[in-house]
């Protein structure tokens, strides 16, 4: 793996959340902030009525919107054809004179990395490994070529027939996978739609949201995969149907698998003139670099203007480039999921990502580490898709026990209908991150932990750990955990 390249409105004090959990049943959100981020990123956020950078736009009238082992075959001829796609690997020598005919219902699998693939000049089949991801068979595959190198014919499902063309270069590079093609998620991270994600461009645009990212935080190999975290520090909503600016805080994750899949997941607050928005998102793509498919899930007020965010079926688009993301959303509501079709495959033996909060308890044991984290003024985003969040900021902290260090600027306590759930991460003072989420109703706080395996905290991903309430701390809250017993 290689390194890659404020909330306005009325605001509550931190003080506050000594409150927390003594707040009825009512329908009141809880004050109190749990300290404990999810997996992915910190950023930048800011105190409502001062220090934050996200003045909203107004939004207009109107409507308001929105492994099997890795197989390389070439780019797909016909719109019912699918296509197998793997990330890099070894070139692998010229193919031979003649090969079988490729099967049109076979859908390309992108699945572990291959090694060095051999040659078969009698049939014009590559080895069992994939090729070089960087190159596209030539025209149907029908036909092995006379020069298919690396890329142009790759894995045992592929082989070099089935790639054929005229010619193909191998070597690395962002996969090559049709921009009408229907990507199918591993179940493990399957965004919601586990059929198939259609490709966006076939819906209508409904806005775009672009993001300012002050800054990347390479977390390392973790359980999962390579993570990274990216912090968004605003942004802008612009659009026929939605107009309106990113608020500082946003946290921007992802994770690349070893076999060159990659994983998006994102937590942002959008504010338009209609009130808040809390988007949470989903995303894959085949390899960095290739058109990804985001699937946002918009939290908006179900009696405004916004409240058809609610209902739609969005997927959008993702680019990252001098330091912003942008985002175009479009509405699939009509959209089939049809041919071609690529479908992703995490490696054998890796462990999904987790997408709920970890609700294993237990009792108790010793101290690990104690949080104190210094919060931003609350807001309320009430009656939306899932109930009504009341959102308390992070905006730093420190710690100390088993992890000395800092909390970073970012991030926040997201409650849904008085349980917490917060994300945010840890910067220790040897240099590493560790991201986390600490979530659940009341005294039952459960933390999750991503820490890089070879680094100094990789006994935080076992995740046997229990989290105390929130307590009053210098600024905000105090939080310590414990081993689970």
């Amino acid at each position: 793996m290689h390194a890659r390249r404020n909330f306005p409105r009325t605001m509550r004090k931190a003080n506050d959340f000594a409150h927390a959990f003594s707040v009825t049943a009512s329908g009141l959100m809880s004050r109190s902030v749990l300290v404990g981020v999810a997996a992915l990123l910190g950023a930048s956020c800011g105190n409502d009525s001062d220090s934050q950078s996200s003045a909203a736009s107004t939004t207009t009238g109107g409507a308001p919107t929105d492994s099997a082992p890795t197989s390389i075959s070439p780019s797909v001829s016909t719109s019912s054809s699918s296509s197998s796609v793997g990330p890099a690997g070894s070139s692998a020598p010229t193919g031979g004179a003649t090969g079988p005919t490729p099967s049109a219902s076979t859908p390309t699998t992108v699945g572990p990395t291959g090694g060095t693939p051999s040659a078969n000049p009698s049939t014009g089949q590559t080895g069992t490994s994939a090729g070089g991801a960087g190159a596209t068979g030539g025209a149907g595959g029908a036909t092995g070529g006379s020069g298919g190198d690396g890329a142009a014919a790759g894995g045992a499902a592929a082989g070099g027939a089935a790639a054929g063309g005229a010619s193909g270069t191998g070597g690395s590079g962002p996969v090559s996978v049709s921009e009408d093609a229907t990507i199918v998620p591993d179940p493990g991270w399957a965004c919601g739609m586990e059929e198939g994600i259609p490709s966006p461009t076939k819906g209508e645009l409904a806005f775009t949201i672009t993001l300012d990212i002050s800054a990347e935080h390479e977390v390392g190999n973790t359980p999962y995969g390579y993570r990274r975290l990216l912090d968004v520090s605003g942004g802008t909503i612009t659009g026929d149907r939605l107009q309106g600016s990113v608020m500082t805080g946003g946290l921007e994750y992802e994770l690349e698998l070893s076999n060159g899949v990659m994983e998006y997941q994102s937590i942002n607050i959008l504010d338009t003139s209609n009130g808040r928005i809390f988007v949470r998102s989903c995303g894959v793509a085949p390899s960095e670099g290739s058109m990804a498919r985001i699937i946002p899930d918009f939290e908006a007020s179900t009696d405004g203007a916004n409240s058809f965010l609610n209902t739609g079926t969005w997927v959008a688009t993702r680019e990252v480039s001098n330091g912003t993301m942008k985002l175009d959303v479009y509405d699939v509501s009509g959209v089939t999921a049809g041919e071609p079709r690529v479908v992703l495959e995490k490696p054998d033996g890796v462990e999904p990502q987790p997408w709920e909060c970890n609700m294993t308890t237990g009792s108790q044991g010793p101290e690990v580490l104690t949080e104190n984290v210094t919060l931003g003024g609350s807001f309320s985003i009430n009656n939306a898709k899932y109930g009504s969040r009341n959102v308390i900021p992070i905006t730093g902290g420190t710690t100390s026990g088993r992890v000395t260090g800092k909390i970073l600027d970012g991030g926040a306590d997201y409650q849904l209908n008085g349980s917490l759930d917060a994300w945010y991460t840890l910067a220790p003072d040897n240099g590493e991150f560790i991201l986390v989420r600490n979530c659940g109703a009341g005294g039952g706080l459960i933390p999750w932990f991503e820490a890089a395996v070879d680094g100094e905290f990789a006994f935080l991903n076992t995740q046997a750990y229990l989290s105390s309430p929130p307590g009053v701390g210098g600024g905000g809250v105090s939080i310590t955990f414990y081993e689970r017993q």
